[in-house]
């Protein structure tokens, strides 16, 4: 966990106080809504379909148990008892009455948490893998990075007006799980052959309405470097980016433009004049960061201890372990991912009582950590692999123990239509039918890993340009339907999906995942082929065929 300091808490009161100022305001009438709009926005506040959504920031995923008690504090107080986590690592409560924001935002004040740079057009929340720190493939952890990147972005004055929204998000292991091909900046840490720790830089990645893979602008910048270089590309995207036309202003229409040689041609003579100046990180600056982390204090401890050996008997525990928990980096240790997608569910909703419960067990369990993954799914990062069955028993009797991680009912979904004032389309109810629909856990685990995303509109919130099945509603004549990609995906070989055909009615969508997920089990050469390379094998063709048949 990263401790913040004076410095830190000032900001955020402030920033409580400035924003009380600018509702009293609104609510007296003496600020329009349009010019009220860019100061809620700078506060992560949204004018959705029934209410303001308020969304606040969870920095790289990382929550303690005294925070997630008081986001559930506000769920209960000012909201209708619940969250949804998003995407981005960030919690949204959507029925929050615009006079009771300031005390909202005061109460998650006490603990360190805000909601600025959640929207608007400057530098977002700074996402990165959900496993960091604990991981056993990582090269270091990357959130001292992201923090790093927080420091320096946040209320950054040539950063805060950009020509369109912008995202970062850090990896450091093999496997990506913080999707950097999809961010307008994705950087992978890496060691070059003298053992020096550094960035592989990916820019121009993002979805929405021209969706883009980043690519690698750099191979390796050290890490002292990477502020200079970051703010290098910031500063060329400030200058060329379009903003006369909001859909053409994210700099992936920039690096399209240029082309990716021109792009970083630009970056590098921009770097060159400030490489060496006060943004150059030395050994001390990274380190100070870097205390400010604090790491449980482990027991020596061995990996399959007698109590996990006794609870294998219980089959259904069995299937949740071989699910839901993985290797940590400390011997004796787990990561315990906690499913937020209950069969009939809506997908990353978490009520006020589970963020208690879960806080609780994070203190029992987890030295009070919990994490958030851009699944939508929470983490409990420091488990003792000899707590894993009494973790079990109590995740299961709050309903976050549903052994779907990573299988075709842990959807990633957007609100959609049911509160989205952008979306075309709904989303919620085709991700509770399909839990249904796949709510048989050994079918399931027949299928194997296999993501389905779901998004409301071009927008992508749910990113469904990079799922292994991407459902797209968008209006037709007065109706919903929806397009349908197969074969994307969103980690280290990241990939855009491509369209199988025509749009379906919203009736009509289950049954054609059906359609596509029997194909897949019909066409794979062998159990262990995953649907995303029995794709890349065969092409859209016998999937279209499949949907199409009888249509």
């Amino acid at each position: 966990m990263y401790v913040y300091d004076d410095i830190d808490q000032t900001l955020v009161n402030e920033r409580v106080a400035e924003f009380r100022d600018q509702v009293q305001r609104r609510l007296s009438g003496e600020l329009t809504e349009d010019e009220f709009k860019p100061l809620r926005l700078m506060n992560g506040v949204y004018l959705q379909l029934h209410a303001y959504m308020f969304r606040v920031a969870i920095p790289y995923g990382t929550l303690s148990s005294a925070q997630l008690r008081k986001l559930a504090h506000v769920a209960r107080k000012y909201d209708r008892g619940y969250g949804h986590f998003t995407t981005r690592q960030n919690i949204q409560f959507n029925w929050i009455a615009l006079k009771d924001l300031p005390d909202a935002l005061a109460d998650l004040a006490e603990v360190g948490i805000h909601a600025m740079q959640t929207s608007g057009n400057c530098t977002r929340n700074v996402t990165a893998d959900q496993w960091g720190g604990v991981v056993p493939d990582e090269v270091e952890d990357p959130r001292v990075w992201a923090e790093i990147l927080r420091q320096h972005t946040a209320l950054h004055p040539e950063f805060s007006f950009l020509p369109r929204k912008f995202k970062f998000a850090i990896t450091a292991a093999d496997h990506d799980r913080a999707a950097i091909k999809v961010h307008d900046i994705g950087l992978r840490l890496v060691k070059n052959d003298a053992g020096e720790t550094g960035f592989e830089v990916m820019v121009g990645g993002g979805l929405g309405r021209s969706p883009f893979i980043a690519k690698t602008i750099k191979p390796f910048v050290p890490g002292r470097d990477i502020l200079s270089y970051v703010e290098a590309i910031l500063r060329v995207y400030n200058q060329y980016g379009r903003r006369d036309n909001i859909y053409k202003a994210r700099i992936k229409i920039l690096v399209h433009e240029l082309g990716i040689e021109k792009f970083a041609a630009e970056v590098e003579q921009t770097w060159q004049e400030i490489a060496e100046g006060p943004l150059t990180l030395d050994d001390q600056m990274i380190e100070e960061i870097r205390s400010r982390f604090v790491y449980p204090a482990y027991e020596k401890l061995t990996d399959d201890p007698a109590e996990l050996r006794a609870a294998a008997a219980d089959a259904k525990f069995e299937a949740w372990r071989k699910n839901s928990v993985a290797p940590h980096r400390q011997p004796g240790y787990a990561i315990v991912t906690l499913s937020l997608k209950p069969v009939g569910g809506p997908p990353g909703d978490a009520t006020a009582e589970q963020m208690d419960a879960i806080a609780d067990l994070a203190d029992t369990y987890s030295f009070g950590e919990i994490r958030v993954g851009h699944e939508q799914n929470l983490a409990l990062p420091h488990v003792a692999q000899r707590d894993l069955p009494a973790l079990w028993k109590a995740l299961d009797a709050i309903g976050v123990a549903t052994p779907n991680v990573n299988l075709v009912s842990d959807i990633i979904a957007c609100p959609g239509l049911d509160y989205c004032s952008l979306a075309n389309a709904r989303s919620i109810p085709i991700a509770q039918e399909l839990t249904r629909r796949f709510a048989n856990h050994e079918t399931a685990n027949l299928i194997g890993r296999l993501h389905v995303n779901i998004s409301g509109c071009i927008n992508a919130c749910g990113h469904h340009h990079v799922g292994h099945i991407g459902i797209l509603g968008v209006e037709k004549n007065d109706q919903e339907v929806y397009q349908i990609t197969i074969g994307g995906r969103a980690d280290e070989h990241a990939k855009l999906g491509e369209l199988i055909g025509p749009a379906v009615p919203y009736a009509q969508v289950a049954d054609v995942v059906e359609d596509i997920v029997e194909a897949y089990l019909a066409l794979r050469e062998r159990p262990e082929e995953l649907f995303v390379d029995t794709v890349k094998r065969l092409g859209v063709e016998p999937f279209k065929e499949r949907v199409y048949a009888t249509r």
